[in-house]
């Protein structure tokens, strides 16, 4: 076991720092992004559009089961009244832009990785290096600048739902009249909590384009690399969007908004 987490662990450093030197690169490459609009509309599509069903049913069904584990555990200690705001602060703050960004990772991290690798194995990289084309301009500045647009996006979106989902949830199942759900989340409503919840899913965009991107171009092996890269691009993204999770929590909501 301790031989695995130090595989696990040494994989992640070596990822992790293989997208830090990722993400300075495509910062300055950044420069070239107006010349680029047409490949970073093309990744905004895939990354935004493209996950938007899986987003929807992520989103709805959490809003539902929010609302019925709040009722369940907070029936004896706090009138309904509170629901609508346990379930506003819980979406707004946590579960909206983690969920967000645990669904869009594995897929868009998966789908990066894979198609970069192939790019790799097959030599197509190699052959823009040749022609003197760079590739962090090419293929990393364009996903990074998608993703760091769609998470925030996709994560409006998904709050909303979840909301509406847990008003429904309440409202239907659980007998908590609308008025009271709208004045329980009006009553304790704070801006800094959706500020806080798209500062985390900006950063969390910017984990699933550079591990992607930097598990693709660093795939070795054919098939078997490429699959490898896949793997490594979704866990590696887990891992840091929830470590990230608790450092921005901390940061944010112990630190700058207390």
């Amino acid at each position: 076991m301790l031989a695995g987490l130090g595989r696990v662990a040494l994989t992640l450093v070596g990822e992790t720092g293989a997208a830090g030197i990722l993400f300075w690169r495509s910062v300055r490459a950044m420069r070239f992004a107006p010349r680029s609009v047409a490949l970073i509309a093309e990744q905004m599509r895939r990354t935004g559009i493209e996950s938007l069903p899986l987003v929807v049913i992520t989103a709805v069904f959490t809003g539902g089961v929010t609302a019925v584990q709040a009722a369940y555990q907070l029936k004896e200690f706090i009138p309904q009244l509170y629901l609508g705001t346990a379930i506003y602060k819980s979406v707004v703050i946590e579960l909206g832009p983690v969920l967000t960004a645990l669904v869009v990772g594995g897929r868009v991290g998966a789908s990066i990785a894979a198609e970069l690798g192939t790019m790799r194995v097959t030599e197509q990289i190699d052959a823009m290096e040749a022609m003197a084309i760079d590739p962090v301009r090419y293929l990393a500045m364009p996903r990074l600048l998608a993703a760091l647009v769609m998470l925030p996006a996709l994560t409006v979106f998904a709050d909303a739902l979840a909301i509406g989902g847990g008003f429904l949830v309440a409202n239907v199942s659980l007998g908590v009249s609308p008025k009271t759900f709208i004045e329980g989340m009006k009553m304790f409503f704070a801006a800094q909590d959706v500020y806080g919840g798209l500062i985390k899913a900006f950063v969390f965009g910017g984990i699933i384009a550079l591990m992607g991107t930097a598990a693709g171009l660093r795939a070795r092996g054919g098939a078997v690399g490429v699959g490898m890269a896949a793997t490594r691009a979704v866990v590696t993204t887990c891992v840091l969007i929830l470590i990230s999770d608790y450092v921005l929590a901390t940061v944010l909501f112990r630190i700058i908004f207390r």
